[in-house]
């Protein structure tokens, strides 16, 4: 039986070497690009999150969370790291359940997979895209840019739209909607949140744990805890990810608030803040205020700090020492405790920037609103 695979990436190369355990199967995989496994050399900051121990059907969304079941079934976590190990791939457990290469590069799995693919009865074709899929009669044909092929089965794993600098393109929705395929409303997921530029470059690269709540008005649209990151263009990281989807379909009017203290109550923080600000800290230029010290990342809280005006509100100078008025610490407390995010706008689905359907989510931050920590 010939088994045509279109698209060399992750998928598509466990799909040809799984149908290639058959022998008698004729493998023909195909590859647009000159390199297999391009996104998969890029994913998890080039260090790809090959699979995670906690991966079950519940912990999976959208409208069919069930679409998933079978597969895990028939391949589990477990299962996963059984045929890499027998494949020559170490790996490491992290926090979480995060499984990555103990090599720490993705590349690590890209070469297990292609060296994989070195039987007798796979035959790679990239440099060679398909630009149609047939019937005819109880088979295929596919056509390239210059010649047609007959094929038994086809198998079609080109991956999505998402990530157009590492080979992300729209065949796969083209090529199976001309066998009468159907497909949902594209949206987003695994994105970062971009804010308006002059506000995070400064914070670039740095990295905080918050628990993360995304809003609509009074309702809570997701939830998520983790890593948050500040990149240059917004805020990014594992619990920003976990909430883009519903960030990108939640329409107008949303917010996302980072509590930087999660595992704090409110009455704890500010009792930390209370006994802090008892002793006065020298007042001389360029001083760092001691309720950022030891907390959270220096240069977020400084930035809350100077960006919502504490200082020149609150700050009682005595000669060579300066003291917080009882009013700063209050607010301090709620600045450190609750950050607001407000999403603006979103712009066009092709502005595509990364793995899955990445879209740019344009978000501005609040400064005017500090919630109550009642």
């Amino acid at each position: 039986m010939t088994i045509a695979v279109i698209g060399a990436g992750a998928s598509g190369m466990m799909a040809a070497l799984t149908a290639a355990e058959q022998p008698e199967n004729k493998i023909l995989l195909f590859e647009r690009q000159a390199r297999v496994g391009r996104k998969l050399a890029v994913t998890g900051n080039g260090r790809c999150n090959l699979t995670n121990t906690g991966a079950a059907p519940e912990n999976y969304h959208g409208a069919q969370p069930d679409f998933a079941a079978p597969a895990l079934a028939a391949f589990p976590p477990e299962a996963a790291l059984r045929w890499f190990a027998a494949h020559g791939l170490m790996t490491v457990t992290e926090p979480g359940g995060r499984v990555y290469p103990l090599s720490n590069a993705a590349n690590s799995i890209v070469d297990v997979l292609r060296f994989a693919l070195a039987r007798p009865n796979i035959t790679l074709r990239a440099g060679e895209a398909v630009t149609a899929v047939r019937r005819q009669g109880r088979g295929f044909v596919i056509e390239t840019e210059s010649e047609t092929i007959p094929a038994d089965r086809v198998i079609i794993a080109c991956g999505g739209a998402a990530g157009a600098k590492a080979g992300g393109v729209r065949d796969g929705y083209t090529l199976l909607q001309s066998l009468g395929h159907r497909r949902t409303a594209l949206h987003p997921a695994l994105v970062q949140l971009t804010t308006d530029p002059t506000y995070p470059r400064a914070l670039k690269g740095v990295r905080a744990d918050a628990r993360v709540t995304l809003t609509r008005g009074r309702a809570i649209l997701a939830r998520s805890a983790g890593e948050v990151q500040f990149t240059e263009k917004g805020v990014s990281g594992p619990a920003i990810f976990e909430i883009s989807r519903a960030a990108s379909c939640g329409g107008e009017g949303q917010t996302v608030t980072l509590d930087l203290l999660r595992e704090h109550s409110a009455p704890d923080c500010l009792a930390f803040l209370q006994a802090r600000f008892r002793f006065p800290y020298p007042a001389v230029t360029g001083f760092v205020p001691p309720c950022v010290v030891g907390i959270i990342p220096l240069h977020i809280g400084l930035h809350c700090l100077f960006e919502r005006v504490v200082f020149s509100q609150f700050v009682l100078r005595y000669g060579k020492a300066a003291y917080f008025a009882p009013a700063a610490v209050d607010r301090a407390a709620d600045i450190f405790y609750m950050v607001d995010v407000r999403i603006a706008r979103r712009r066009c689905f092709n502005e595509i920037a990364f793995v899955f359907h990445r879209v740019k989510v344009i978000i501005q931050l609040n400064p005017t609103v500090v919630p109550r920590v009642k």
